[in-house]
């Protein structure tokens, strides 16, 4: 069996099969939950066969394989586990030892995650027109129109997108999530944007000023939950001869007019206040906001708080059509990546320096995990010199005033969002570089102490 060594290490670090109680994987990450965290042996779990890295957090036993590595593990667990007639629980376990807060990010996640490829194809398309631009091409009228359809789309319909996740994630109809968004963004609905820009008067329906919810996030989310949980409710007693009728016109007609008439508005007063309060933050005088950033952005992944960021940026690509949060997220990845190669070069072990240095590897194409749990974290000396890095990264990229066209993709596939800004291009370039070169630098200046610490 493919990585049996694996499967049994794993096994064996926590507990036995008889104490897995749920196992699920991200891009890097196979996160597993046990029932009694006393008979995990986290010294045999830093010890597992083809494992980057190994941590505890959020109430699971995390294991950084790397990307694609960590599916196939996945795989092969879960098939162990099935074989035995033992499989992975339902996914509803998964949450059950996270904090509230927790919890809502990982929903959010959830829900978000499967939206980005999607946000990131609008963002490469703005970067194609800014480059058929930026090298001389005249657009005629409906070329511009042709372009539109490719870039605009995504985030005009984007509570169509939310809605059909969510309801996905809530156990709901995703089909039905998918009426609930369109209804939300019916042409009928004068367009939000207009009616916020003064182009075009709200609909007045019993006093209440009513217009579409073009961009919006959360009262797609909140529309998806309560269609989802209406359908559930209705299913305990209506017939199951008048299910296929009556429960999908009563969840669908009630969540639509409790998301037009009652709940709708007040969710987007506060979500707009929410995201402009931390959007503001973010702007504040002297580049302040870009340099606590662009330092504390990685320790956001160490806790997972990372995935909530995705609502500020569709909200900044949404209202303004730029994106600043990627290259503060780039610089603070370049920064940590410069400290934990320089880290690697002070060890004088080559074995270790050589797997330090694999681990590192995963950060330039956006994926920081292996080198923060693998090398930055055995040193506080190390992740702090990383943090000092982003947030002098960060306010270089306040003083180019630099943007991205897109999100979801950082650090060199993010050279692909500034295709059409040269300018832009070569500053982001200069950030990277900047970024990584303080925390190279800064590990340098404490290299005693740290072979002291790590060597």
């Amino acid at each position: 069996m493919a990585y049996e060594n694996v499967i049994q290490g794993l096994f064996k670090a926590l507990g036995g099969k008889e104490n897995i109680a749920s196992a699920e994987h991200c891009a890097t990450r196979l996160r597993i939950i046990v029932d009694n965290n006393d008979l995990v042996d986290k010294e045999l779990a830093e010890q597992i066969p083809e494992c980057k890295g190994y941590f505890y957090t959020t109430g699971q036993h995390q294991f950084i394989f790397g990307t694609g590595k960590v599916n196939e593990v996945y795989q092969a667990f879960n098939a162990v586990l099935e074989s035995d007639g033992d499989p992975v629980k339902h996914i509803a376990d998964r949450y059950a030892h996270l904090t509230p807060a927790q919890r809502v990010v990982r929903v959010l996640a959830d829900i978000l995650i499967p939206l980005i490829p999607a946000l990131v194809t609008t963002g490469l398309l703005m970067g194609v027109r800014g480059l058929l631009l930026e090298l001389g091409m005249t657009m005629s009228e409906d070329t511009i129109a042709l372009f539109q359809i490719f870039t605009d789309t995504a985030f005009a319909f984007l509570p169509v997108l939310i809605a059909y996740s969510a309801t996905k994630k809530f156990g709901g109809n995703p089909v039905m999530g998918i009426v609930v968004g369109l209804m939300m963004v019916a042409p009928q609905l004068p367009n939000a944007y207009a009616v916020l820009g003064g182009d075009a008067e709200p609909l007045s329906v019993f006093g209440l000023k009513l217009y579409g919810y073009q961009g919006s996030i959360f009262p797609a989310i909140i529309a998806a939950w309560i269609l989802s949980k209406l359908e559930h409710w209705l299913r305990t007693w209506v017939p199951q001869i008048m299910d296929l009728i009556v429960t999908p016109f009563l969840s669908l007609s009630l969540t639509i007019i409790a998301i037009l008439f009652v709940l709708g508005p007040i969710i987007q007063i506060i979500e707009t206040f929410v995201i402009g309060t931390i959007t503001n933050l973010l702007y504040a005088p002297l580049g302040i906001g870009y340099i606590v950033f662009g330092a504390l952005q990685q320790a956001l992944v160490i806790t997972g708080l990372h995935h909530s960021l995705g609502l500020i940026e569709i909200s900044l690509l949404r209202e303004q059509g730029v994106n600043i949060i990627q290259p503060l997220t780039t610089a603070s990845m370049a920064a940590q990546f410069g400290a934990a190669v320089s880290a690697a070069l002070l060890m004088k072990d080559k074995v270790r320096r050589s797997n330090m240095l694999a681990a590192t590897a995963p950060t330039l194409f956006g994926i920081t995990e292996p080198l923060l749990f693998g090398v930055n974290l055995r040193s506080m000396r190390v992740f702090a010199s990383g943090m000092l890095g982003g947030a002098i990264g960060g306010f270089v990229t306040y003083l180019f005033n630099l943007a991205a066209t897109g999100m979801g993709i950082t650090f060199l596939p993010g050279l692909l969002l500034y295709v059409g800004n040269f300018s832009g291009l070569l500053q982001y370039l200069v950030v990277i570089i900047v970024s990584a070169a303080a925390g190279f630098m800064l590990v340098q200046a404490q290299r005693g102490a740290i072979i002291k610490e790590i060597g």
